[in-house]
């Protein structure tokens, strides 16, 4: 009776073990999980677009953001937060970081890293050549328009700098602050994409995913070029 018992108990814990061990699984991996997820979604953006089939997220994005945000005052301010992903703030942002930073190969590090994804983001919209939105613009722009420039230029600046202030910043508060601030700054970029009525929802999700790709690749192969690896308590060495 008491093996029987025994037997029942274990099965009841069995499916929580695997779980688990799951659970662990993917956390030890979870950069793997990460490309793989954004892997998909941008494959499915992808695939629609092509098809030149209407994306069910762009007619959500347009109605909440276009139709009911739109507003003479944050306009503005949707411009201001469009203009962080523009080259010249861009270099100016890498100047401070070589004037704060105690390191200049940081600087060097972030400079190649935006520099490579604007590249990459040039070659996707020559090969997928979809247009911009029509008829709703609030600023010129050329060129094309999936996946957007801006907002993968963003997340993969803010995105890097997010990474490392989590990676080598020794105080707890400043690093939890820093990188909600480095990690908001890519999504308020790409919903003013959006609100300007330059670049459809499905240009920036797909910018999202694709820069979030990058960054995964980058991290790993080009970062331990410029950077050594964090000290035990969460800080920096000094290396100019």
């Amino acid at each position: 009776m008491k093996d029987t018992n025994t037997e029942h108990k274990s099965a009841r814990r069995e499916p929580r073990t695997v779980l688990a061990q799951l659970g662990e699984l993917l956390v030890a991996h979870r950069a793997l999980v990460l490309v793989a997820v954004c892997l998909a979604v941008f494959l499915l953006l992808l695939s629609e677009v092509l098809r030149g089939e209407a994306v069910r997220i762009d007619t959500w994005a347009h109605w909440l953001i276009v139709d009911h945000l739109r507003a003479d005052w944050l306009t503005p301010i949707m411009e201001a937060f469009s203009a962080l992903a523009t080259p010249v703030v861009v270099i100016v942002m890498l100047l401070l970081i070589a004037a704060v930073a105690s390191r200049r190969r940081l600087m060097w590090c972030c400079a190649v890293n935006v520099g490579l994804v604007t590249l990459v983001n040039g070659l996707a919209k020559l090969l997928v050549q979809r247009p911009r939105p029509e008829g709703i613009a609030l600023v010129v722009e050329h060129g094309f328009s999936f996946p957007s420039g801006h907002s993968m230029a963003a997340c993969a600046f803010f995105g890097l700098l997010a990474w490392y202030v989590w990676r080598y910043e020794s105080d707890r508060r400043r690093r939890a602050l820093l990188t909600v601030v480095f990690c908001a700054l890519p999504v308020l970029v790409g919903i003013s994409r959006i609100y300007l009525g330059v670049h459809y929802a499905s240009d920036v999700l797909g910018g999202f995913c694709a820069s979030l790709i990058w960054l995964a690749l980058y991290t790993k192969v080009a970062v331990p070029l410029f950077l050594d690896a964090p000290s035990q308590n969460g800080g920096v060495t000094s290396q100019t």
